[in-house]
């Protein structure tokens, strides 16, 4: 505290010398002069006073013969003449805490939390409908209000909580894992479970439904695997009713699927030259503002890179400057070789396998050959494969 008051009366640093500087300071203290930080030194004296006491120096200074020259002036009253000569820069201070402080009263980011099925541009235009967007105010939000026609407007979401922390809008979402049921089952209709495509059953486990094929039996597509009319009978055997469900199994049926991809012989790549140039810009939220620059290029790819000035980036203000590099290229042509063309069919065929055994596919066997054919380079062939199948269609 003391030292803050000191600073805003102002105070000097000073060194005196001469025939006796004890007398000097005697006298001070005798008068009521506050000196401190006293350092003596065999020829001088330095010391620290406040700007009042030096105007009371004088007489003592001439009756003791000593000198005073002042070495630093510290604190408010040097330092408002400077600010007041360089008053642009005072008023740019002004400014940017105006700013600073003014922009702390808006939205300047939203961002998504915990949505799956419900995407971030859905999100993002319920709340452009509500007039919800990049530079609302904050106190313009009613969040429980909000949470609430999520809620409503999208059916899977069975929670959300949202939340300012700064100068962003948090928007946390709980999604339900299953959907509801769009379509409703009519009470007096069921369905049937069908083959997708020709194969062999290896296997089948009943939960709902009557079976009309056994483990063994060769299937062809569109075939009832499991019937959803289950009979009622009476005592002489006759049948009284049908119950209609889904059918519901678990089936696993073996069969062949054929695999086909195409590479053309020849593709276009890029060659840089080393020449770019640089671009420099300024965004504004979505807007770009962009300065001229030397060369244009015929072909060329652009590398962005942005800065955000420290005070932005804590507000989360969509403001940023930077530079785009142009590196030019020229597009060539060129035929892929024999282990070249191999290779990237071998890396499709294992995508392909890989999709399949993600989905719970089991690969029994396969035949696969690379050709080359005209101007492309094939990969093609058959493959056993054993897989959970089995479709639903309304029964008849």
């Amino acid at each position: 505290m003391e030292k803050a008051l000191r600073f805003l009366r102002g105070y000097l640093r000073v060194r005196i010398w001469g025939c006796s500087p004890e007398r000097f300071l005697n006298l001070c203290a005798g008068r009521g002069i506050y000196l401190w930080d006293i350092r003596r030194n065999a020829e001088y004296c330095d010391l620290y006073m406040d700007l009042k006491s030096f105007y009371l120096l004088r007489p003592i200074a001439r009756k003791t013969g000593v000198k005073v020259v002042i070495l630093e002036r510290i604190g408010l009253p040097f330092f408002m003449p400077k600010i007041r000569r360089r008053w642009v820069f005072l008023l740019g201070i002004l400014l940017a805490a105006a700013f600073w402080i003014g922009s702390s009263f808006f939205i300047w980011r939203i961002e998504f939390y915990g949505n799956l099925q419900v995407t971030d541009d859905q999100l993002t235009s319920f709340l452009e409908e509500r007039n919800i967007r990049i530079g609302t105010l904050r106190k313009s939000l009613d969040i429980t209000e909000l949470e609430k026609e999520i809620r409503r407007n999208f059916p899977m979401v069975k929670w959300t909580s949202m939340k300012l922390v700064g100068t962003e809008l948090e928007v946390w979402i709980k999604e339900n894992e299953r959907m509801p049921s769009e379509v409703k089952r009519e009470e007096s209709g069921g369905k049937d479970l069908i083959s997708e495509y020709d194969a062999r059953v290896v296997s089948m486990v009943v939960r709902e439904g009557v079976p009309m094929v056994s483990r063994g039996d060769t299937v062809a597509k569109g075939q009832i695997l499991v019937e959803g009319k289950v009979p009622v009978y009476n005592e002489d055997g006759t049948v009284r009713e049908y119950l209609y469900v889904d059918a519901d199994a678990d089936i696993l049926l073996e069969h062949s699927i054929h695999f086909e991809t195409a590479l053309p012989e020849a593709y276009e790549t890029k060659e840089y030259s080393g020449r770019f140039e640089k671009e420099y810009f300024v965004r504004i939220g979505e807007k770009y503002i962009r300065f001229p620059y030397g060369h244009s290029f015929f072909q060329d790819t652009q590398l962005q890179k942005n800065h955000v000035p420290f005070l932005y980036e804590a507000l989360n203000i969509p403001i940023c400057f930077g530079e785009i590099q142009h590196w030019e290229y020229l597009t060539v042509r060129k035929k892929y070789t024999d282990e070249e063309a191999g290779a990237l069919l071998n890396e499709k065929l294992s995508i392909f396998l890989a999709t399949l055994e993600e989905k719970g596919v089991e690969i029994l066997e396969k035949n696969v050959r690379i050709d080359r054919e005209g101007e492309y380079w094939l990969a093609y062939g058959k493959m056993t494969i054993r897989e959970r199948a089995g479709c639903l269609r309304n029964t008849e």
